[in-house]
């Protein structure tokens, strides 16, 4: 998946799906999963589809009415927050979900805490 239409294409993966959201939003807006939902299955149902080297989907999702907000992004500073190899949660919910399923994996899925 990749909102950077541009480095896809020459970098040429063997499928992806292209969301017109800012950088580091690539499945979606924070705090809405269905949404973000809608958007990874789109994204996989596309996968599934195409069989061309370099091809892309491209999703219909748009990041709000109006096209200001890619001024906003192009012109201000990145607020996206640093890498880690952490993993980060939306809510502690989502952490307690993610930790239950690890437990419950089978032993050649599980990877260690």
């Amino acid at each position: 998946m990749t909102s950077a239409l541009d480095v896809t294409g020459a970098v040429r993966p063997p499928r992806a799906a292209f969301l017109d959201f800012p950088l580091g939003h690539t499945t979606g807006k924070p705090h809405e999963p269905d949404l973000q939902r809608e958007i990874l299955v789109r994204a996989l149902a596309g996968f599934a589809s195409l069989s061309e080297p370099g091809s892309v989907i491209m999703l219909p999702f748009r990041w709000s009415e109006d096209e200001q907000w890619k001024v906003t992004a192009e012109m201000g500073e990145d607020t996206r927050l640093p890498r880690s190899d952490t993993p980060q949660y939306q809510t502690d919910e989502d952490r307690l979900r993610a930790e239950a399923d690890q437990a419950a994996a089978c032993e050649a899925c599980a990877v260690p805490p």
